[in-house]
Parts: C-alpha cells; sequence; structure tokens
C-alpha cells in the first residue's frame, strides 16, 4: 500500500437535533473515539480517514439493505457513506417497490441511490430478490414466505431482472440473486439453485460481463445445502456463471466460523466443484444494544463490543482472503405494524423515526480499517509467527504490493468480545519482516503510538516485539504505511 497521502479532515461539525443528508454529525478530531484503553507508550497521532474518492478498490462492503421495504431512510444517512471510505454497498433492488402496477417500473427511488453512489466512487452490488404480491404467485416482499409459486409470477419475475440489469448495466458489475433462501428451510437448494440458474442466464445475457454472487445463504456452516446447490449448477454445466458463493456468518466468538466445520468446510465444498469460485461474506455485523431478536440476540452489547465484533469479522475474513461485508449502516426499523423492532447492528444509531442520530464506535473503527485495508495491501505469502505461550490470538502479516513495507493485525480472540480494555504484554516474533520505524495502532480509536526501541529488535530472519494487546485489534505497521494528525 503506498503511503497514505490524505487530505485534512474538515474541522469537527456537531449540530444537535438536526437531521439532514449532510454528515455533520461526524467528528475529525484525533480523539474522536473515547476510551480506558491505557498503554504505555508514546501516542504519535491518529489516523487520518480516506473518503471513498481517495481509495481506488478495496474488498470490504457496507451493507444498505431493506430500503426496498422502507425500513431505513436513504437521505437520511447517505452522506456518511462517502466519509467511511467503504467501496461497495450491497442492497435488494426491490422488485415491488419498482413495479406497483403491471408492466409499468419506477425506477426514482433506485436510480438516485445508484447515481449517488457512482458518483461518490462506491459500487453498488443489487440484489434482485423479493417477489411481487401484485401478480398472482408472485411471492411476497419480506424474507420468508416470498418466492415466486405461479407460473405468470416467474414469467414476471424474468422480465423483471432483465429489465433492472439492462436499466443499470452501465453502472453495477455486481449482482446477487436471493437473500437467505435456506433460513427456516424457506427454499430448498434444488429450487435456489434452479432459481439462480434461472436469474444468472438471464443477468449474463443482458451484461456478458456482469460478475454474479450465488447462493447468498445464511448458513456459514451448513455443507450439503451448499453441495447439493452446486451439483445442480454443474450438472448444467453453469458454473463459470457465478463469480462468489456468499454466506452470512454470524458466530457469537467471531473466530469461531473459521473452522472446517463452517467457512473452511464451505471453501472444501467450493473446490470440489471449481477452483474459480470465490467465497464472499455477505452479511454480519454485531449489535450496540440488547435485541430480542435477529441474529446475536439476546446479549447485552455495547458500542465498545459492537466496535470489537465488527472489526474482528472483518479483519478475519480478510486474513482468510474472503472478501467482506459489515452489516449495516444504520439501525434498521422494522415497523411490521403490530410488531416493530429496531435491529440495533448499525454504524449509526437511529430510531423509530429513521433518522441518522450519530456515527457510533464502530463507524469509526470502520473508518480506520477502510483507510488502511485497501487493494494494494495484500496478504503476505512469506509471513509466519511465533509467540509466548498462555494467549489465544489471531495473526495476520501483511505487505505493501508496491513497496514491501509491512503491517501485521493481530488481536486475543480466546473469548467473546468483552467491555474490557486492560491489555495482556507479549513476545512475539514476526518472520520473514525487517521494521524500520514500527508504530501500534489501536484501531478503535486510530490512535498510533511510538514502540521504543527497548521493546523490539530485528534479529536477521524477523523482527522480535514486546508489546501490548487485547481483544480489540491492533496493528504493529510501519510508521510511512499511515498518514495521522495529533
Amino acid at each position: 500500500m503506498k503511503t497514505l497521502l490524505l487530505k485534512r479532515c474538515l474541522p469537527i461539525a456537531i449540530l444537535l437535533f438536526s437531521y439532514n443528508t449532510s454528515a455533520q454529525f461526524i467528528v475529525t478530531a484525533p480523539d474522536r473515539v473515547k476510551t480506558p484503553l491505557k498503554v504505555d507508550m508514546k501516542y504519535i497521532g491518529t489516523i487520518v480517514p480516506r473518503s471513498t474518492k481517495e481509495i481506488a478498490s478495496s474488498r470490504i462492503t457496507v451493507g444498505t439493505e431493506t430500503l426496498d421495504r422502507d425500513h431505513v431512510v436513504w437521505d437520511n444517512y447517505k452522506a456518511y457513506l462517502p466519509p467511511l471510505g467503504v467501496k461497495k454497498i450491497r442492497l435488494q433492488a426491490g422488485w415491488a417497490k419498482c413495479e406497483k402496477v403491471k408492466g409499468e417500473y419506477d425506477w426514482t427511488w433506485l436510480d438516485e441511490i445508484v447515481d449517488y453512489a457512482v458518483a461518490h466512487d462506491i459500487e453498488p452490488w443489487l440484489q434482485t430478490s423479493y417477489g411481487n404480491p401484485i401478480y398472482e404467485g408472485g411471492g411476497d416482499i419480506n424474507l420468508l414466505n416470498s418466492l415466486m409459486t405461479s407460473e405468470e409470477g416467474y414469467k414476471a419475475w424474468d422480465k423483471w431482472v432483465a429489465a433492472l440489469v439492462n436499466r443499470y448495466k452501465d453502472r453495477v458489475a455486481e449482482w446477487e440473486i436471493w437473500n437467505e433462501p435456506d433460513l427456516n428451510g424457506h427454499i430448498d437448494p434444488v429450487t435456489t439453485a434452479k432459481l439462480n440458474l434461472r436469474t444468472a442466464t438471464i443477468i449474463k445475457k443482458a451484461q456478458p460481463e456482469a460478475r454474479i454472487a450465488g447462493l447468498a445463504f445464511a448458513s456459514n456452516s451448513d455443507k450439503e445445502y451448499l453441495d447439493t446447490f452446486l451439483k445442480v449448477i454443474s450438472d448444467a454445466g453453469k458454473l463459470d456463471l457465478f463469480h462468489w458463493i456468499t454466506y452470512h456468518s454470524y458466530t457469537m466468538r467471531p473466530e469461531d466460523a473459521y473452522t472446517k466445520k463452517r467457512v473452511l468446510g464451505l471453501r472444501e465444498v467450493i473446490r470440489k466443484y471449481s477452483d474459480k469460485l470465490l467465497l464472499r461474506q455477505g452479511e454480519n455485523g454485531a449489535p450496540s444494544t440488547y435485541i430480542p431478536s435477529f441474529a446475536l440476540s439476546k446479549y447485552y452489547w455495547t458500542e465498545y463490543t459492537q466496535a470489537k465484533y465488527d472489526m474482528r469479522r472483518l479483519l478475519g475474513d480478510l486474513g482468510h482472503d474472503i472478501e467482506t461485508s459489515v452489516f449495516t449502516i444504520i439501525d434498521i426499523y422494522y415497523n411490521w405494524g403490530d410488531r416493530a423492532v429496531l435491529n440495533t447492528k448499525g454504524l449509526i444509531q437511529s430510531d423509530t423515526t429513521m433518522a441518522a442520530i450519530r456515527p457510533k464506535v464502530a463507524y469509526y473503527a470502520v473508518q480506520n480499517i477502510a483507510s488502511l485495508f485497501d487493494d494494494s495491501l495484500v496478504l503476505d505469502p512469506e509471513f509466519g509467527y511465533s509467540a509466548s505461550p498462555g494467549n489465544s490470538m489471531s495473526v495476520y502479516g501483511y505487505e505493501d504490493k508496491n513497496t514491501g513495507k509491512k503491517l501485521v493485525a493481530l488481536w486475543l480472540d480466546g473469548q467473546n468480545v468483552t467491555n474490557s480494555f486492560e491489555t495482556a504484554p507479549i513476545e512475539i516474533t514476526f518472520e520473514n519482516t525487517d521494521f524500520k520505524t514500527p508504530v501500534w495502532v489501536d484501531l478503535m480509536t486510530g490512535k498510533t503510538y511510538d514502540i521504543s526501541k527497548d521493546h523490539w529488535k530485528n534479529s536477521g530472519t524477523g523482527t522480535v516485539f514486546n508489546i501490548p494487546i487485547y481483544d480489540s485489534p491492533v496493528l504493529i505497521a510501519e510508521k510511512s504505511l499511515l498518514h495521522t494528525q495529533k
């Protein structure tokens, strides 16, 4: 990754109780995130975030889902997307919202989103689901029981997909078919595979260069479902229609996902059929409060544990060479009449008015990751490490593909995320590294610290560090890879 030549951010602007479309609640000061963390090192500055226009490309997506069902309001949060620095957004295209009269498509709301994203160098990937109840057997608009059930419904679906792709093929390069078909046994794998084949064929006819994510299933462990899905597609000779297989990976301890029973096992199933298909984590994120339902519910989350979880998941995915997504940009208000629930997985706090109240700690944490982990920072194939025993850790080594300069992400991973900021001292050796001026970075706050010479040394075959770590990701990085401000 080239040295981050970042423009200095605008001065802090906090205007209370005014919810217009400017991202006026973003704090840009060096102490924008306050935590109880204390380390015995010299503070030298805080990471300066980069906007989407300052980042060429990356493998990180932020969710902008449920706009199709009006559970969030685009105008309330859109201005927070460019400063976040995440280069991709995922959303449902909303058949029922676009076609309220048979044969007539109103693209106004979706045009605004796609055009805004493209204008700010954000890549939208569109999901073609869900159904449309204006047709007999056309399906419904929500997650469950939404699949088409009639010939009329499927014919209307075909027309919808073709119209959608032709409308946006000059602005959208990535597509997904149907969200979480496996949830609660909603759609069996054979039916899901046939729907994916049918839809992907239409997409590719209109846009041959399109990249399509198949499956998008709720599980990170149902290898039998995945195997059946892929077999149907393989038997049809159509695996080349798809670029990714997407999955959603909710585990209370993020690192529990990376086993052969879960995500690594999914990769093994895919390899039975193709050495080209890639895994993509398409939806995952933690709440910031207790929630009574949805994924990761019934746990007393805070903004600190949300930020730790989101960072550990994003960096765990990237560390396993998996494109990744954080769910979601803003809290989602499921206003279902007799049942109304606020899902607080957003990086931005909201409420039942669907206003963008303020960015949470997780917003700034993801902003820090987006600023550093762009596509010029790649996994180091020669990286290895050894550490003092007694601590379970996640450790991933990266290098800038242009300069070869090193960066290592690491954290204690032995338990679920906590509200503790107590650190543990470790001695760790990074193999095949040669640091010149290493610094220690707390990713939650972006604060960067000098590592004194008596706490590190190059050994000839690597670098030895004596440093503190805790259950939130930190970095050891070559100082010139960062741009900071005091």
